[in-house]
């Protein structure tokens, strides 16, 4: 018999202060058992970093046409390609034909990432926003990972505060661009 996902509920208060950006969020979170919870907690943060009126988590990591997250108009158009971890080359060629905008938030060491997509056919790829944060940052937000999480999320200047069910994390949030 095949595991399920687990469920995670985050209530999230989120003042991105760079962009104007004040909600309370309530949300369930699928953790496919295929995925970490270092990707989980980088995929929360990708749709927090990036809310917008449309955006939606994608149907699961088993879902290859679309990214981790994604932000569709009224008409159902996707205007915001969002991947995850390391997509490959073609992945984010495909996303950044389709949407207007195209981000990844990554995991992982971003020069590595950089160094793999380097001399690859990528449309618009001097377009597309690579996020990161330290490498600890996101290990210490799954130490206070639980199935039911209260989070406040706050972006200022570059700089990413978190609070998760009572411990705070800090983190640049850096931007690299595919050369």
């Amino acid at each position: 018999m095949a595991i399920g996902a687990t469920m995670h509920t985050f209530d999230i208060q989120l003042a991105d202060v760079d962009r104007g950006v004040y909600e309370d969020l309530s949300l369930r979170v699928a953790r496919h058992p295929s995925e970490t919870d270092r990707f989980m907690i980088t995929r929360l943060l990708a749709y927090c970093l990036e809310y917008e009126e449309g955006i939606q988590f994608s149907a699961g990591v088993s879902t290859t046409d679309e990214p981790a997250v994604l932000v569709r108009d009224l008409t159902g158009a996707t205007t915001a390609w969002i991947e995850v971890g390391a997509p490959d080359a073609d992945r984010l060629h495909f996303g950044s034909k389709l949407a207007e905008r195209t981000a990844v938030y990554t995991h992982r060491e971003p020069e590595k990432l950089l160094a793999a997509w380097s001399g690859k056919t990528i449309h618009n790829a001097d377009a597309i926003v690579v996020r990161s944060f330290d490498l600890g940052f996101i290990d210490a937000l799954v130490e206070t990972l639980e199935r039911r999480n209260t989070m406040t999320v706050s972006l200022t200047e570059g700089q990413l505060y978190v609070d998760n069910n009572g411990a705070s994390a800090t983190a640049e949030v850096r931007e690299h661009r595919i050369a």
